[in-house]
């Protein structure tokens, strides 16, 4: 942790700036060229707060990292399956395959293979940055990092202990306080009402609604994104296909404005027929064009990269490596030779919403939840994960490696706090540099 803060200390503010400057560039020059408007939105969209620019530079978080030296990083550790952009905010409810409703991590975008202590090093410094915008002390910030970590350290060797012990989920019957109120909010959501928001219904038959980041696709796209779907279906492992017309498309559509993350790429969704012809079992599935992992700007090995025929490929077989029940429609396709990842946009998403938490004691067994969930993530994977890069039990690894439980948790506070203050200087850094013209194509 020294070691790469103090490197960006001793740089000065003119070298990290332009430091912040290339990171952003190296890895976003494609789109950029290729969308600058939805760039300058999502630069904007960074502009507005510390914990804003953290949730877009993970790029930046992984040049960063390249640099640092990890204690527990050994031959296994450094290449488990991470989410790769693990921040408080990439949580949320979602229907998983065996049709609970659970509470886990929700983006995989990000995802590939690297040191375990990345996602947590990336999630604590994102708690320390959003306590500190609620005034919270440092003594309190530290409480709850610590609160997070053990619960971490606890399920990993949980789950060394009790081999295929795949059953621990957040769910209603294994939730209280808040989570559980974000499950239950979830529950009292619909199909039906997802469907009333994003299309409509004339002669009979569910079309797309036209509006704000929808846009109609003229005949030859619509044939290209078509050619897509049908390859996508050869991509769903045969334990998870639907039978009957379930995968009949109704309506196809383009797609923008999507969050920080995904600016500039493109994406569809598509509306298909579902279990039954009713019109109310009609589902929604998201065709997006998945994009370079950050993570994988720094570990550049051939063994991992070559593993994945693309991006959609890559995005898709990560979420089943680092989910124990991932959704039933999740596949992958190419348009034009870029992969995309396909999923259904889920009826019963539903976000934690950290504004309504503003004390400390509000906060703690949230992110106690928090962290077995990430512990279930480096350990648990789908029983349809076909992945062969990762070929050893995680946790056993990972429980090996973290001999002192005490230094693990202070070692790792002490870098979400360092970090988090060098992200609200960078933050201004950035906002100096956007303001000023220095990044190029937007």
């Amino acid at each position: 942790m020294d070691g790469v803060l103090g490197l960006i200390s001793e740089r000065g503010e003119d070298a990290r700036q332009a430091r912040i400057v290339e990171v952003l560039v190296e890895a976003f020059d494609e789109l950029m060229r290729a969308d600058p408007v939805a760039f300058r939105r999502k630069f904007r969209k960074m502009a507005a707060a510390p914990f804003a620019f953290y949730r877009g530079s993970a790029c930046l978080f992984y040049a960063d990292m390249a640099e640092d030296t990890d204690p527990w990083a050994d031959e296994r550790t450094s290449r488990v399956w991470i989410q790769g952009d693990l921040h408080a905010e990439n949580f949320g409810t979602y229907m998983d395959s065996s049709g609970t409703l659970v509470f886990d991590v929700n983006d995989f975008d990000e995802a590939y293979l690297g040191c375990f202590t990345w996602d947590l090093k990336r999630l604590v410094a994102s708690v320390a940055l959003m306590a500190w915008s609620k005034a919270i002390s440092d003594d309190d910030i530290a409480h709850l990092i610590g609160t997070y970590l053990k619960a971490y350290v606890r399920q990993v060797r949980s789950f060394a202990d009790n081999p295929g012990d795949e059953g621990v989920r957040l769910n209603l019957d294994s939730t209280e306080g808040v989570l559980h109120e974000v499950l239950l909010r979830a529950r009292l959501r619909t199909r039906i009402d997802l469907l009333d928001s994003m299309t409509s219904v004339d002669e009979y038959e569910r079309r797309f609604a036209h509006g704000a980041g929808v846009r109609a696709l003229e005949e030859d796209e619509r044939e290209l994104a078509s050619a897509a779907f049908e390859s996508y279906l050869d991509s769903i492992p045969s334990s998870k296909r639907f039978g009957g017309n379930t995968y009949f498309v109704k309506d196809m559509v383009g797609r923008s404005g999507f969050g920080i993350g995904s600016a500039g790429l493109p994406a569809y969704n598509v509306l298909v027929e579902g279990h039954t012809q009713a019109l109310e079992n009609d589902v929604v599935l998201s065709m997006k064009q998945g994009n370079v992992p950050a993570p994988s700007r720094i570990v550049d090995e051939d063994r991992i990269r070559g593993y994945f025929e693309n991006e959609g490929h890559r995005t898709a077989v990560s979420q089943r490596a680092l989910q124990a029940h991932a959704d039933p429609w999740l596949g992958h396709t190419t348009v034009r030779d870029k992969g995309f990842v396909v999923s259904e946009l889920s009826p019963y998403s539903s976000d934690l919403d950290w504004s309504e938490l503003t004390e400390p004691s509000e906060m703690d067994p949230v992110l106690d939840y928090l962290g077995r969930a990430t512990a279930k993530m480096h350990c648990v994977s789908d029983s349809d994960s076909e992945q062969t890069l990762v070929d050893f039990q995680s946790e056993e690894a990972i429980a090996a490696v973290i001999t002192d439980d005490a230094e693990f948790v202070r070692s790792l506070t002490d870098f979400a706090m360092s970090y988090a203050q060098q992200t609200r200087d960078d933050h201004k850094l950035f906002v100096d540099a956007f303001r000023g013209g220095r990044l190029p194509n937007v």
